[in-house]
């Protein structure tokens, strides 16, 4: 039998009583593209961890090779050959893009930094992502977040590396870029390269991977061939029950309009936006990276200048407010960007899901911690979030129940219009169906939701209604009834006919 390139036999890591993994077999096969599966908080990370040298295992086997493996750090771990590419880009924003390719890695020629060298390594590693035309002398800083992934995956291949684990590649990536990614892994398991991919996206992860570990709960709870395994097996494995596909809405008749968009223009983007939302309907927001999903919320709710157009929120039209004034209309919003925007991860869960309407929770002029415990533990409850207590650090919390936190404030705040901007990135399977049954529920209830999103299943399987953007502009809006993912993405690319049909 060949030597697997790196085996993992009961391995267990603790963080003083936390124990997050009990326990773990993992094998990975040269030339292998092996997808690491599982919730937020599985130990899918930790793992990572170990391999890439800045975590050490308290107790089992770990070999590369059919050799001891045990780095004591990243650079040790990669010099065996290992390369970690992780879901935080770790960029040097100021430098240039060939400088962030080779960095800490530059040929050097008499002491002084080889130049010509390095544009030409940096220009072969791009190359294996389609990116060789990439200006490799512009800042860092000045790309969008999908060309800085193409970056920091480039800057993994200069090594030649013998198993590469990527955590998430592709969340931050259009479909084109995606797909050049892919490619690449292809070339690189041809060349005999290992690949761990981890993510959320089990489709993804279907179509690149050869072998499945599932982990839960700190352990390895199902492997084996991607062929062989349905989408209903893997969730089943994850979860420890069968969660299920998300059942869309029965069909009802259309309450009353209580958020309108008047031909609105931000600085760039949005470009004349027009489009209505009724009470207790889920309105989808669909298109491209660049498109301007988010863009058109921010203008919504204040975030970003208006600068024409109207909107009308609950029969009052106004040229913009700002985000108090539309906290005031029972207006929400929950951003993309949960880490930079959404969340003050550092204070506690009561903290968080009260920030917005301290009232009920203060007397004179002071904050009652009893009564924010009293709200925020109503709030965990009834979203079902994974928390020690109201008193908890945002930050100990997994992406799934951070999420749950964002959108629990809006309902502290009794918000009844929601301004949801990519809510489930970044969150596994079975938290994203839990998402799906609150926003569900949210709309039972009779609020609005206003929901922009680049996972096309996921706007397929439960929203009323998907309105399409191109390039700022509004070039549909149907009923879900009249969509699939093919149609969805002809209109977000401008392939056919599509008009704007309300």
């Amino acid at each position: 039998m060949a030597v697997s390139r790196l085996r993992l036999a009961g391995v267990v890591r603790s963080f003083g009583a936390t124990r997050a993994l009990r326990g773990v077999d993992f094998e990975l096969a040269p030339g292998e593209v092996h997808a690491l599966i599982g919730e937020n908080g599985a130990g899918k990370s930790t793992l990572i961890k170990i391999v890439g040298g800045i975590l050490r295992a308290d107790a089992g086997v770990v070999e590369l090779d059919g050799k001891p493996y045990r780095p004591a750090n990243p650079l040790s771990a990669r010099r065996r050959g290992i390369a970690v590419i992780h879901q935080e880009l770790s960029l040097a924003p100021d430098l240039s893009v060939e400088e962030n390719v080779l960095l800490g890695r530059e040929p050097r020629r008499f002491g002084f930094v080889a130049t010509g060298q390095r544009r030409r390594q940096a220009r072969q590693a791009l190359a294996q992502l389609g990116r060789e035309a990439m200006d490799l002398r512009r800042p860092v800083r000045e790309l969008g977040l999908a060309e800085q992934q193409m970056v920091e995956i480039a800057r993994a291949l200069v090594d030649r590396p013998r198993a590469l684990l990527m955590d998430e590649p592709t969340s931050s990536l259009t479909r084109l870029d995606t797909q050049r990614l892919f490619e690449a892994i292809s070339r690189l398991k041809q060349a005999g390269v290992s690949v761990i991919y981890v993510s959320h996206f089990l489709e993804e992860c279907r179509q690149v991977a050869d072998r499945y570990t599932v982990l839960r709960d700190g352990r390895s709870v199902a492997t084996g061939e991607m062929s062989r395994v349905t989408f209903g097996e893997l969730v089943r494995a994850m979860a420890g029950e069968d969660s299920g596909e998300f059942r869309r809405r029965t069909e009802r008749p259309p309450g009353d309009v209580v958020f309108e968009l008047d031909r609105i223009c931000g600085k760039t983007l949005p470009r004349e936006v027009s489009l209505s939302l009724r009470r207790g309907e889920i309105l989808g927001i669909a298109g491209l990276v660049g498109a301007g999903r988010t863009e058109t919320l921010r203008v919504c709710f204040g975030l970003d200048a208006l600068r024409g157009g109207r909107l009308r929120v609950k029969g009052r039209w106004d040229r913009g407010r700002s985000p108090r004034g539309r906290l005031r209309q029972g207006v929400g919003y929950v951003s993309e960007s949960r880490k930079e925007e959404g969340l003050l991860l550092e204070r506690s869960v009561a903290d968080n899901l009260t920030l917005t309407r301290l009232e009920p929770c203060s007397r004179w002029g002071f904050i009652d911690r009893s009564a924010q415990n009293r709200a925020a533990s109503r709030w965990i409850d009834e979203l079902s979030v994974s928390a020690a207590g109201p008193r908890q650090s945002v930050r100990e919390l997994s992406g799934g129940n951070q999420q749950k936190i964002a959108i629990g404030r809006l309902l502290h705040h009794d918000a009844d219009i929601l301004l949801l901007d990519e809510p489930t990135r970044g969150i596994d399977v079975g938290s994203r169906f839990r998402i799906y049954r609150l926003i569900h529920e949210l709309a039972e209830q009779g609020r609005a939701v206003l929901l922009a999103s680049s996972y096309l299943p996921e706007l397929l399987g439960i929203c009323d209604r998907i309105a399409v953007m191109r390039r700022g502009e509004l070039v549909a809006d149907r009923p879900v009834a009249c969509w699939n993912e093919s149609r969805l993405l002809a209109a977000a690319a401008g392939e056919g006919n599509e008009t704007h049909e309300s």
